[in-house]
Formats: C-alpha cells, sequence, structure tokens
C-alpha cells in the first residue's frame, strides 16, 4: 500500500475508509449493545431502587450534579425546562451527593424528571463515560439505543442542547 493511501485511510476512519473501498458499513454496526452505564441500578430519592435499563428505548439526558455544586443547582431549571419541551427525550438527574441532601434539596426546588443518587461512587461512573477529572456539572446524551451521543462538561448551554434534542426527534 503506497503512502498516501494509508494516511487517507487512517485519516478517514472506519466508515470513510469502507466507503472508499467500495464496502458497506457492516450491518452489526447498528446493533451495538447499549452502554454499559445502563447496568447500573440507583437508589430514588424514596429509598427505591431504578434499573438504568429501563430507559432504554428513547433518548436520554443524563445530568451529573450535586446539591453543592452552584453550576449544578443554577442549570436545573433549565434542564427542567427543555424535560418539558422535548416530550421524546427522558431526563434523569444523577446526584454525587447522599440521598439526605438530595431529599432536603428536593423540597426546595423542584424538577418534573427523575433524581437518583450515585452517591460519591459517581465520580468513578462520570470517568467511565469520558469525564477523566470528574468536574461537575457533566451531562451526557444517550441515543434511545443507550449509546453516547454527546457530553457536555460544565453548565449546559440550554440554546444548543435544545437545538441538539430538536434534532434526536
Amino acid at each position: 500500500m503506497k503512502r498516501r493511501d494509508f494516511l487517507r485511510q487512517a485519516t478517514l476512519g472506519a466508515a470513510g475508509a469502507a466507503g472508499w473501498l467500495g464496502l458497506a458499513w457492516p450491518a452489526w454496526a447498528g446493533a451495538l449493545p447499549p452502554d454499559p452505564f445502563y447496568a447500573h441500578t440507583f437508589s430514588d430519592t424514596q429509598g427505591g431502587q431504578v434499573e438504568f435499563a429501563a430507559y432504554l428505548g428513547r433518548p436520554l439526558v443524563l445530568n451529573f450534579w450535586a446539591t453543592w455544586c452552584p453550576p449544578c443547582v443554577k442549570e436545573m431549571p433549565d434542564l427542567d425546562a427543555l424535560h418539558k419541551k422535548h416530550g421524546h427525550v427522558q431526563f434523569v438527574g444523577l446526584a454525587v451527593d447522599t440521598a439526605a441532601n438530595v431529599q432536603k434539596f428536593g423540597e426546595k426546588v423542584q424538577v418534573s424528571y427523575p433524581l437518583l443518587i450515585a452517591g460519591h461512587g459517581g465520580i468513578k461512573l462520570m470517568r467511565g463515560l469520558g469525564n477523566k477529572n470528574g468536574g461537575l456539572p457533566f451531562t451526557v446524551v444517550f441515543d434511545e439505543k443507550g449509546r453516547v451521543s454527546t457530553q457536555m462538561l460544565g453548565q449546559i448551554k440550554p440554546d444548543e442542547l435544545d437545538r441538539y434534542l430538536a434534532n434526536m426527534g
């Protein structure tokens, strides 16, 4: 193989290289399993258990947050408004916090989407989803098949997330 052909394949990536070589994208690519994150179970604010796999089948916005994180708290009304606007998308707030703190917080600030508890183990979970430093807030959008679609570290930009979710419909 000539060097320029090798470089062209390397820069095109798997899908581009397949097309450049006249090959079809593999049929199995559409049947990839959901992200391993969906195997987790979390407590809700009432002490019940929620299997994350229950959220498969529609797009999902997963927001890692904490009661002690000012940008997290500040973005919650925007996330709530987007949840109400985009009925085809499930939203979940996953607290890197204690159940007691989240319950107390929920009495003051209410959102229309579920709040689940990851505890301090949430930092490891965020790292597994690409947030290497474990910073908050951290938002991950999954497609309906449970695969990571995009990630946002820091406070969301509501207009950008709104446009992104509108195109997932």
